[in-house]
C-alpha cells in the first residue's frame, strides 16, 4: 500500500472512515497473502496528538463490527476487549491505550498471546510508543489536526 494521505471535515466523517476500513478488513479473502496474515492477529497502530481523532476512529471501526457498547478511549482501564458478534475472521476486538506504557508493561497483560491469536483484531492508541513490540506487519495510522477543530488529516501507512 506505501502511503495514503486521507482528509476528514468532522467527526462524523472519521467515523465513517473507521467503519469503512472495518469492512475492508472483515472481507473475506482467498488469497495466499491473506491467509500468511493471519496466522497471527491483525494490527493497527494508531498515532497522534491528544484530541487528533484516534478514539473517534476506533468508534465508526467498532460499529461496524457491531459492538452495542459506548468505545471509550480505555486510558485509565488500559485495554478493553469486545466480542465480535458478527460472523467474520475474528472473534475479539481489542482496544488498547498506549499512552502511559512502555513496552515491558505489555508482558503482564499477555500481549504475545494477543497478538499471534489470529481471532484477534487489535487497535492500539498511541501504538507509536511501544512501536518495537508491534508486529512487522501491522498498519499504522497516523492522525493529525487539521485547519480547525474537526478537520482531520488521516495517513495510512504500512
Amino acid at each position: 500500500m506505501g502511503k495514503i494521505d486521507i482528509f476528514t471535515k468532522s467527526d462524523k466523517e472519521t467515523k465513517k472512515l473507521g467503519e469503512a476500513l472495518a469492512k475492508e478488513i472483515m472481507k473475506p479473502s482467498s488469497t495466499k497473502a491473506t491467509e500468511d496474515k493471519l496466522k497471527t492477529a491483525t494490527v493497527l497502530s494508531l498515532e497522534g496528538d491528544l484530541g487528533a481523532g484516534k478514539t473517534t476512529f476506533v468508534q465508526g471501526f467498532g460499529k461496524f463490527l457491531g459492538i452495542k457498547e459506548r468505545i471509550q478511549s480505555p486510558t485509565f482501564v488500559i485495554l478493553k476487549i469486545y466480542k465480535i458478534n458478527k460472523k467474520a475472521n475474528f472473534k475479539n476486538f481489542i482496544h488498547v491505550d498506549a499512552y502511559r506504557l512502555k513496552s515491558k508493561d505489555f508482558k503482564v497483560f499477555g500481549w504475545e498471546n494477543f497478538i499471534k491469536n489470529k481471532n484477534n483484531i487489535i487497535l492500539v492508541e498511541w501504538g507509536n510508543k511501544i512501536k518495537n513490540i508491534l508486529p512487522k506487519n501491522s498498519l499504522r495510522i497516523i492522525f493529525k489536526h487539521g485547519k480547525n477543530f474537526s478537520e482531520r488529516k488521516i495517513i495510512f501507512k504500512n
